[in-house]
């Protein structure tokens, strides 16, 4: 009975709680404001409240003196946050105080509401904070779409005002910097990006990447002991000139990118013993999952105009090779020959490096067309003895097929090639091996570059046996092969020691593109052996930079950077550091470690008074 009677007690005192007193609750800070009216305008679904200032004294903003002595009163009108489907607007009744300190400069200043609202603003603090999360978060046209669904009016250039407003976080140093480049306009204007790789947090973005502005930022920031970069030779130069006692780790990501380029050089030099690959794989029988063994589908020879055209562009490539290095051999420079020859400079820069003229580079998709996703049913029709191209098009035409009829009968033509039919008979006398696609794609320079540098682990049975066909055509092809997987090897286990047997042996190499990027290593040496020992790396900065790209994307591509500074290097996250688990070191790599010496790481004028709403439901003395 007594558990019942309190209950009662509860209930009652729930239902009795008066409405002004839940509207005070609602206020901005009721502490300083005192609720003394409430209107509704069910028209315009607008309340408006009538809020008097509680503060007794005001200190100056000038000579901080409180002042005591009131001059006149005054009306505020700010937005607020809404409730429900009604816009709330507050009546803020405010005065303005005699300054009391006679040596001040102000004699007569407004009250200020430092926890309600900012000085000549028109929105409450609360308000304001809403605007700039949705600044920060989604930008100015996708935050306006969402204020709208939140009954919030704000235009687009009101939401990038007040992200632009917004002061830039103070980060502390970073014992552990990530650097790398990013680009706000693609090969016009770059910047770079600064992460602390212990917090995995973007503390800054600069305007350029020159070695200047980076080694004017580590000397504004002393204290940072290890970087993470690129092979850039700017970024190198502005770490030893910034933070010259910081130790310079080279990213194991760029390390193995640029041997990338080493063996795509080395491939598109030996095109032929690429192509001599291509025509054993496709002469070789495929074997089928039920164990059968089918014939091969010839590849799609190229008409007699395609071959002349390739062949002209083959000889005006050559013709452009052999100018570049003339021009070369004279002495003019790469902007200069750009110019004379209307290449790009990256463009001569490749001619440069190879000893022959390039081959033409294939996109990835190349060979692929409409009927590429419906060759497996083909097949398998053709090999069930459907052999008329005019019935296969009428069959792949309902699941979506949208290309011709000629694509159909020219594939149909390949494979009554690679049966030994004639063009013109479709029923043999006796039964017909099977046909199938080959089981690897055909081999590309830059496909062979990433079945080298692969895992072992995730290699097909086709890439193996490609590699291996591709040792045998070229002794220079096979010594690149061996090179780049056991420097892969090195970098990918952290065998420092390894480091200086493999140089020797690069330094020796026949391939010019090989001997280059060994004197590079050699060149940055001591960040290089500190890559393959340390568990650092620029890892968290490339994810960062992906973000920065949505951003920038987001923004149409048109933010600036001061901007985009605001939505992509936000306040510190209050987490813990999570750095990078190191795998379990050898004995080689504690004693490479132990060699590197590591430093322990360790008041505004009153807005016009608002007219009168058409109903007044309540009205309290106290809040």
């Amino acid at each position: 009975m007594p558990q019942r009677q309190r209950r009662f007690e509860e209930e009652r005192a729930f239902v009795a709680t008066q409405t002004p007193d839940v509207l005070a609750c609602l206020l901005p800070d009721a502490t300083t404001l005192r609720l003394a009216a409430c209107y509704v305008d069910t028209t315009s679904a607008q309340i408006t409240l009538l809020v008097h200032s509680t503060q007794a004294s005001m200190p100056c903003p000038l000579c901080a003196i409180p002042a005591r002595r009131i001059h006149s009163r005054y009306e505020r009108t700010l937005a607020d946050l809404p409730w429900a489907d009604y816009h709330v607007r507050l009546q803020v009744r405010v005065r303005k105080w005699f300054c009391r300190n006679r040596h001040c400069r102000r004699r007569i200043f407004t009250e200020r509401l430092p926890t309600v609202a900012a000085p000549w603003a028109r929105r409450t603090q609360r308000l304001a904070q809403r605007f700039v999360a949705l600044g920060v978060a989604l930008g100015g046209q996708a935050g306006v779409r969402l204020s709208h669904d939140w009954d919030l009016a704000v235009s687009r250039n009101t939401l990038l005002r007040v992200l632009r407003r917004l002061p830039v976080p103070d980060h502390p140093t970073p014992t552990v910097l990530g650097v790398d480049d990013w680009a706000l306009r693609k090969r016009y204007t770059y910047g770079t990006i600064l992460v602390d790789l212990e917090q995995r947090q973007p503390i800054a973005l600069l305007g350029d990447r020159d070695a200047e502005t980076l080694a004017q930022w580590l000397q504004a920031h002393p204290g940072v002991q290890i970087i993470t970069r690129d092979r850039s030779k700017a970024y190198t130069e502005g770490a030893r000139h910034g933070a010259p006692a910081a130790m310079q780790v080279a990213d194991r990501f760029h390390l193995l990118q640029n041997l990338a380029e080493v063996l795509d050089e080395v491939f598109t030099t030996h095109s032929q013993a690429i192509n001599a690959v291509n025509t054993a794989l496709r002469q070789q029988p495929v074997a089928l999952p039920d164990g059968a063994v089918a014939l091969p589908v010839p590849p799609k020879a190229a008409p007699r105009a395609v071959q002349q055209r390739a062949a002209q562009r083959a000889a005006r490539r050559q013709a452009l090779y052999n100018d570049v290095w003339t021009l070369h051999r004279a002495g003019w420079t790469v902007p200069a020959i750009a110019g004379k020859v209307g290449l790009g400079q990256r463009t001569i820069f490749r001619y440069l490096h190879t000893p022959t003229c390039p081959g033409q580079q294939h996109r990835s998709t190349y060979g692929r067309s409409l009927l590429t996703p419906y060759k497996d049913y083909l097949l398998t029709r053709w090999n069930a003895g459907c052999r008329t191209a005019m019935q296969l098009f009428r069959e792949i035409q309902p699941q979506g097929y949208t290309g011709s009829y000629a694509v159909v009968a020219a594939y149909a033509s390949r494979l009554r090639q690679a049966q030994g039919l004639p063009p013109g008979r479709r029923s043999p006398g006796q039964p017909l091996p099977q046909v199938a696609e080959p089981a690897a794609q055909s081999l590309t320079p830059r496909r062979a570059t990433w079945a080298v540098l692969r895992r072992e682990e995730t290699r097909t049975a086709a890439e193996v046996q490609q590699l291996a066909q591709l040792r045998s055509q070229h002794a220079d092809v096979a010594e690149a092969i061996d090179l780049a997987q056991d420097f892969t090897q090195l970098v990918r286990q952290r065998q420092p020691a390894s480091l200086d047997p493999w140089l020797e042996r690069a330094t020796v190499s026949t391939l010019e593109a090989v001997q280059r990027f060994a004197n590079g290593l050699r060149d940055d040496y001591e960040a290089v052996k500190a890559g393959v020992t340390l568990p650092w790396s620029n890892g968290p900065v490339e994810g960062h930079i992906n973000r920065l790209k949505m951003l920038k994307r987001q923004m149409f591509g048109r933010a600036r950077l001061d901007l985009l500074s605001r939505r992509f290097v936000r306040a510190p996250r209050h987490r813990q550091a999570h750095p990078p688990r190191p795998q379990e070191p050898s004995e080689t790599s504690a004693g490479a470690a132990a060699s590197l010496c590591l430093p322990a790481l360790g008041g505004g004028r009153g807005v016009s008074r608002a007219r009168g709403s058409p109903g007044r439901v309540a009205a309290a003395g106290t809040g």
